[in-house]
C-alpha cells in the first residue's frame, strides 16, 4: 500500500484527489482546518487518516505529518494542497491583511508542509518520496484582480524547482500541477461575479486524475510541470 498525505482536503481539489486514491487503495492522510467536515467526508472510510490542522501553523504540521509517519509507516506522496485566492481587486485595494493571509497560505503554509514531508521523506528507509505541489495557470498568466493570489503561485513555481534540485541526492521528486478552471467553489466564487458569462470549465475529476498519473509514476520519472485545463480557456494566445 502506498501513502499520501493530501492539505486542504476538505473541499474542491484536495477532496476530489483524496477520495480519487482512497478508492485506489492507497492510505490517505486527510489534513484540513475544519475537523468536523473531515469527519463528514472521510470518516467512513478504513484507510484514511483524519489529520485536523492549519498549514500556517508549524506546531499543527509538524503533529500531523509525525502522526502520519507514525500511523503509517512512511509517507511516499505529499500532495501540497491548500491554497486561496483571496479578494479580488487591484493591488490598490488590497489590505495589507488581505495580501498576508493570501501569502501566509499560498506560500508559507506549502513551504511548512513541503519541509515537514522533505526530512521525512529523507529519513525514512527505503529513502525516497514525491511532492506534488498545486500551482496554478496564475504562475504562467494572471486573471484580473488577483495580485497576492498571482504573487504567491509564482513563488510555488520557485519552491517546486528548487525543492526537484535539492530533493535529486535523496531520490525525491517534485513536480508542480497547473490547474485551470477545476469546477469547485474557489471557480464558483468568480462565476457568480459575472453569471452571464461564466468562464470554460472541467470537472474537478480530470485534475484529480492528473494528480494520481504524478503520484503513480516510478521515482526515476517525473512529471516536472503539468498544466490540465478546461479546453475553451483563454490561455494560449487570443484564446
Amino acid at each position: 500500500m502506498k501513502h499520501l498525505l493530501v492539505t486542504g482536503a476538505s473541499a474542491g481539489i484536495g477532496r476530489a484527489t483524496a477520495e480519487l486514491f482512497l478508492n485506489r487503495g492507497w492510505r490517505v492522510g486527510v489534513m484540513a482546518r475544519r475537523s468536523a467536515v473531515l469527519e463528514e467526508v472521510f470518516g467512513g472510510y478504513a484507510n484514511a487518516m483524519l489529520l485536523p490542522g492549519d498549514v500556517t501553523r508549524e506546531a499543527d504540521v509538524e503533529g500531523a505529518f509525525d502522526r502520519f509517519v507514525a500511523e503509517a509507516g512512511r509517507i511516499d506522496v505529499l500532495f501540497n494542497n491548500a491554497g486561496m485566492f483571496g479578494r479580488a481587486d487591484t493591488i490598490d485595494g488590497i489590505t495589507l491583511d488581505e495580501w498576508r493571509q493570501v501569502i501566509d497560505l499560498n506560500i508559507t503554509g506549502m513551504f511548512l508542509c513541503a519541509r515537514a514531508a522533505f526530512g521525512r521523506m529523507k529519513a525514512q528507509e527505503p529513502q525516497g518520496g514525491r511532492i506534488i505541489n498545486n500551482g496554478s495557470i496564475s504562475a504562467h498568466v494572471p486573471r484580473e484582480g488577483s495580485m497576492a493570489y498571482t504573487t504567491s503561485k509564482h513563488a510555488v513555481t520557485g519552491m517546486t524547482r528548487t525543492l526537484s534540485l535539492d530533493g535529486r541526492p535523496y531520490d525525491i521528486a517534485c513536480g508542480q500541477i497547473d490547474i485551470g478552471n477545476a469546477r469547485t467553489d474557489l471557480l464558483q466564487g468568480i462565476i457568480d461575479r459575472d453569471p452571464e458569462n461564466p468562464p470554460p470549465s472541467m470537472d474537478v475529476s480530470h485534475a484529480a486524475e492528473s494528480v494520481l498519473h504524478m503520484a503513480e509514476l516510478p521515482l526515476n520519472a517525473n512529471v516536472q510541470f503539468m498544466t490540465v485545463m478546461a479546453t475553451k480557456m483563454p490561455y494560449i494566445g487570443r484564446g
